[in-house]
């Protein structure tokens, strides 16, 4: 569980990330997650954009997504979604 320092660093290192990830109107599925998975476990900090096709919340989406892939979820704002994980062989961010 990231503390809220944490999660406004976080926060302001992903501020310059481009989403590398959709999600449309199929929602999510363990394909997507599991791609995910492997995004986050090299890039650690990752931005998900959601699709206005996608039938479901943002906020929902990025739950399903976090809880899928082991992950931190850091933010929701409007359609996109921050997620967090701490990687095992690629760690680059440390936290405060």
């Amino acid at each position: 569980m990231l503390t809220g320092k944490q999660k406004r660093y976080l926060r302001s290192r992903a501020h310059h990330l481009q989403p590398i990830f959709q999600v449309g109107k199929g929602g999510t599925n363990e394909h997507l997650i599991r791609h995910i998975e492997e995004a986050l476990e090299v890039r650690e900090l990752i931005k998900i954009s959601v699709l206005n096709n996608c039938g479901e919340d943002a906020r929902e989406v990025g739950a399903e997504l976090a809880a899928g892939a082991q992950a931190e979820l850091v933010q929701v704002i409007g359609k996109t979604i921050v997620l967090y994980k701490e990687s095992k062989e690629h760690k680059t961010i440390e936290l405060p």
